[in-house]
């Protein structure tokens, strides 16, 4: 399993730790990842998903995971989130 936010795509990052006396060590830098279950208003039904606790405020401050989704760009979310944003677009065309 990838370390991805699977809303937003945040992923690890290298860089250096410096110190005072500027010796360079190499590290990881990881994204803070929670699994959560969402509700779906439209599907109504819920989704476990495995995104970073950035998202998760994200998606608290659009309204719900629906409306996150909907204005997301494709390129940011996974396989699993993009056929979730078909679903909910599809659902909300046909109501």
């Amino acid at each position: 399993m990838a370390r991805r936010c699977e809303l937003t795509g945040k992923a690890t990052l290298t860089g250096h730790l410096v110190s005072h006396s500027n010796r360079k060590t190499k590290t990881v830098f990881r994204p803070n990842l929670v699994n959560v279950t969402l509700q779906s208003d439209a599907l109504g039904r819920s989704v476990r998903l495995r995104v970073s606790a950035n998202a998760l405020r994200t998606v608290d401050h659009r309204g719900g995971l629906d409306a996150f989704l909907i204005k997301a760009p494709a390129s940011d979310l996974s396989t699993g989130a993009l056929t979730l944003k078909r679903d909910i677009e599809k659902k909300l065309a046909t109501a």
